[in-house]
């Protein structure tokens, strides 16, 4: 296998494998070798030249040198669960797929792919499934995340086709955030949001929860979750009433606006039934109608929170339909703009990794496009189509129609709906095939085959990220043992299914060029996704390809950077569609049994599923268990308080997180982060509170939207382990969370039982303790197990987890290879006389903690700039920023409180 950046100076540019931003991530070495001194990391940094982020970058991707390394990595191939060389695992995986073939014809076999693949790898994979194994059932991840989108786009504008750029993020004056928890979930977008700010720039997010996104906002909008589409249809009717359509426009580039107002109008009458039905106040509604109407330079920015429902694909629609009503579409400063979640999900959906696609933005129901693809591969024929989208793929599973599931680069066990479900599904699936970086995922653990693949770093190719740009991600460091690029899996198994001659790739490069080449086969200006212009790139060329937006035909004038500005659309006819939105809330509506709604979504440190992002510890440290957040008023009416723990119960499943009580919560729901799986918790797996409802038009099943009912989990006793090294547990405690800490693993722990620790305290640390302290009446007990002078393992246990003390300075102790004296006595205290107590870490860039910026404020650091002159916090990322300015505004209002007790006291009408 070639190795394209062998002797490629450094430093070496590539390309975040985080969220759809795309960000330019600039190594400053380069590994020769796989060998590194202790607790070294490459030097990894924002890519000022890249269009994306311009140097910046979030938290995670600065940590992304230290989630490299070869700890839990899956370095050999197996079959049934024993280590086998890569020949006999390839015959293994192509044996599966001709035995299900033969017996049970081609749709017994199923693909089920990531956007965390390179394009190259979903390319081949396609090609493979759709072309010649002959199933039409290969579906992505991203039809959790941005189908919706992709279907919105095909119904309006005639292809999936995202008509802006991040720039207009800038150019708006008037920016509308809904759905979008962008500080956290899109961290560098958001940043050049704010560094944009200007006098007369407009804000409005449109979110249920108060997030960190909202401390941007000018207008928040904290609706009803599941009436996105009564806004924007509402918006619609108020803007025609109002006379502030562009009528010219409309007439000469659009059709179906009558149709679509009509339906509008059924739905959201009048402002007052839309603030009725989306519990707004009157005039915040009649704020933002008046914004938008007054501002040409107007950007809807929208992800999962719109995406991620049972009308997902309809509310995408009704803010298409009012950026179409008043001409605000590809044009500077003014579109929708879909918010991409994963690296490569536009990738994927360019090559055909969704069920109903074929490749190169061609549909199944398009006449001719299967025949065009099969003359392209030489193939017999294209499978029909469509195949089953991911929910039904799974339920497929389940009824034992599937013999054969090969899962590539993600974790349905955890991200799909009724997970619990699904785990069985796959239990039951004759062969599942996992190609995979790590050693355990929850998806691994129901593997008959596991395939190493390469991870970031060790793979080289393309994405594309929300503005339709290509970037390169360039491998920097040699393969770890047996892991190979998931193209290069595919391939060899293609050749022993005996289609040696059409997946013989070298490199790639050939890949990437034979996919340039089928956007522009027969093309002809019908698609607008042609990179043929790319098709003949030599090696070199691919290896220093610039980040580069498509389309790039090869003949013609380069398109603009914007789609659309010229009012002609992907359509037969040229005009976009307006299309009729009905008001459809969420499927899953309280009951007396089950009163709360869930909201699920992501946290600021952490992504999807855990599998990179949990190695950093840093990354844990902002939020290190899964949490309930909870008004306050559901807390009081519960008995929760805040640091307790809670269960969450729905028809199908469980979730046991930590009590957060936030003011920013809509009384009567909660949320959830999506993070955690059964390798980091016991049950606090979200999608177990979610059922497998989706949309009819996209089949993105609504995760943003469960029931369940809330009560206290009461505990006997808490506590925080810590160990050298991960090892099977001995113990058994009904709460577990596993938090890895630098030089260590350590885990929370809480448990309903009576446990005497003097007897039974052994088998948690792992052998005898050598320092014990135990106060039975007080419920406490602390121990540390030491070996050849060496701290092994500490053990923690408390009646109340408020006494429960912060172990950053034990984790720091486990790397000593010897301490003193002074030191020994001090672990079972947990710190040092001499140690800050730096509190709940805020800021994740510099490690700065709640208390440390409590102090700096009772100094007088009144401002997030002198905090940051102070202690570096929020000069980073910035994602900290809103939690910056909480405390401040916190620390103030106790001030003025007590102020305000002082002079009443002093006063001569005060009680004295």
């Amino acid at each position: 296998m070639s190795t394209p950046n062998a002797g490629q100076p450094t430093p070496i540019n590539t390309t975040c494998p985080y969220c759809g931003v795309g960000c330019g991530v600039l190594l400053r070495e380069a590994r020769e070798t796989r060998e590194a001194k202790a607790g070294e990391v490459p030097g990894v940094s924002g890519d000022s030249a890249h269009p994306a982020n311009l140097g910046r970058l979030c938290v995670k991707g600065a940590s992304l040198g230290e989630t490299l390394g070869d700890h839990g990595r899956l370095l050999s191939p197996k079959v049934r669960g024993a280590e086998v060389s890569w020949p006999a695992a390839l015959e293994a995986v192509a044996s599966s797929i001709k035995a299900a073939v033969d017996s049970y014809g081609p749709s017994s076999v199923a693909f089920y792919l990531s956007g965390q693949l390179l394009t190259e790898d979903y390319y081949v994979a396609n090609k493979l499934a759709k072309g010649f194994i002959g199933t039409p059932h290969v579906d992505t991840n991203s039809r959790l995340c941005m189908s919706s989108a992709v279907a919105a786009h095909k119904r309006a504008f005639g292809g999936d086709l995202v008509p802006a750029c991040y720039e207009d993020l800038e150019l708006a004056d008037l920016l509308v955030l809904t759905g979008s928890n962008a500080a956290w979930a899109h961290p560098v977008l958001y940043q050049r949001m704010k560094a944009s700010a200007r006098p007369g720039r407009k804000v409005v997010v449109i979110d249920p929860r108060q997030t960190a996104t909202t401390e941007l906002a000018d207008l928040h909008l904290a609706l009803r979750p599941g009436t996105d589409t009564i806004l924007f249809n509402g918006l619609l009717v108020w803007l025609a009433a109002a006379g502030e359509l562009d009528q010219a426009y409309v007439a000469q580039h659009c059709a179906d606006f009558d149709e679509a107002l009509a339906a509008a109008t059924v739905a959201a009458p009048s402002v007052a039934a839309v603030a009725q039905a989306c519990d707004l106040p009157v005039a915040d509604v009649e704020t933002f109608y008046h914004w938008f109407a007054a501002e040409q330079r107007t950007v809807t920015a929208f992800s999962q929170g719109v995406n991620q429902s049972v009308a997902g694909t309809d509310k995408c629609n009704a803010i298409i339909n009012c950026h179409l009503a008043t001409g605000r579409v590809g044009k500077p400063g003014a579109s929708p703009f879909s918010l991409t979640g994963q690296p490569n999900a536009m990738g994927g959906r360019e090559v055909g990794g969704l069920a109903n696609t074929l490749a190169a933005h061609m549909d199944y129901d398009t006449p001719g496009a299967k025949a065009r693809v099969a003359r392209f591969w030489q193939c017999q024929a294209v499978a029909d189509g469509p195949g089953l989208k991911a929910v039904d793929l799974f339920d497929a599973v389940e009824r034992g129609e599937i013999k054969v599931l090969w899962v590539m680069a993600t974790n349905p066990a955890v991200s799909l709906p009724e997970s619990d479900r699904i785990r069985q599904a796959l239990k039951r699936c004759p062969t599942v095939i996992v190609s995979d970086c790590v050693a355990h995922t929850d998806t691994l653990d129901c593997a008959d085959i596991a395939l190493p693949a390469a991870g970031w770093g060790e793979k080289d190719g393309t994405v594309t990220n929300s503005e339709r740009r290509i970037s390169r991600q360039r491998r920097f460091l040699p393969l770890p043992g047996e892991a190979r690029p998931d193209w290069w899996i595919v391939s060899a198994v293609a050749r022993q299914l005996g289609y040696g001659e059409q997946f013989d790739y070298q490199s790639p490069a050939d890949i990437f060029r034979e996919h340039a080449g089928l956007s522009g086969f027969e093309n002809r200006g019908s698609r607008v996704f042609d990179i043929s212009g790319l098709a003949n790139l030599s090696d070199e060329a691919y290896h220093s390809l610039a980040p580069t937006q498509w389309p790039v035909p090869a003949a013609g004038a380069r398109p603009p950077r914007r789609l659309f500005g010229d009012g002609r659309f992907a359509t037969e006819d040229g005009r976009a569609r307006f299309v009729p939105v009905q008001a459809i809330l969420p499927a899953q509506q309280p009951c007396d049994d089950y009163p709360m709604i869930v909201n699920t979504g992501r946290i600021r440190d952490q992504w999807h599923t855990m599998t990179r992002s949990a190695r950093a510890p840093r990354l844990l440290a902002h939020r290190a268990e899964p949490f309930i957040d909870v008004h306050p008023d559901n807390a009081r009416d519960l008995g929760l308080e805040n640091g307790a723990m809670a269960l969450l119960e729905s028809e199908r499943g469980r979730f046991v997180g930590r009590v957060s009580i936030q003011a920013g919560q809509r009384p009567g729901e909660v949320f959830v982060p999506i993070h955690w799986n059964r390798q980091f918790s016991g049950e606090a797996v979200a999608t177990a509170l979610t059922d497998a409802v989706v949309d009819p038009v996209s089949g993105q099943p609504e995760a943003k939207h469960g029931r369940a009912r809330l009560r206290p989990w009461r505990a006997r006793w808490h506590a925080r382990l810590l160990v050298r090294e991960n090892r099977p547990q001995r113990w058994r405690a009904d709460y577990w969370t596993q938090q890895p800490l630098a030089g260590c693993t350590s885990w929370w722990l809480a448990g309903k039982a009576p446990v005497d620790w003097s007897l039974h305290g052994r088998d948690w640390l792992g052998g005898p303790p050598q320092l014990v302290m135990q106060d039975s009446p007080m419920g406490r007990f602390r121990a540390a197990r030491l070996v050849d002078g060496r701290l092994e393992a500490v053990l923690l246990v408390e009646r109340d987890p408020e006494l429960l003390p912060a172990v950053d300075w034990l984790a720091g102790v486990f790397a000593e290879e010897e301490f003193s004296a002074a030191t020994r006595r001090q672990l079972l205290a947990a710190r040092a006389v001499d140690t800050e107590d730096i509190g709940a870490l805020v800021c994740s860039c510099y490690q700065v903690g709640e208390k440390q910026i409590e102090r700096a404020i009772a100094a007088g650091a009144g401002s997030v700039e002198t905090l940051g002159a102070k202690l570096q916090c929020g000069t980073g990322c910035g994602s900290c920023l809103p939690e910056l300015k909480a405390l401040i505004a916190g620390a103030a209002g106790v001030a003025q409180e007590v102020g305000a007790v002082s002079a009443l006291l002093s006063s001569d009408t005060g009680t004295r």
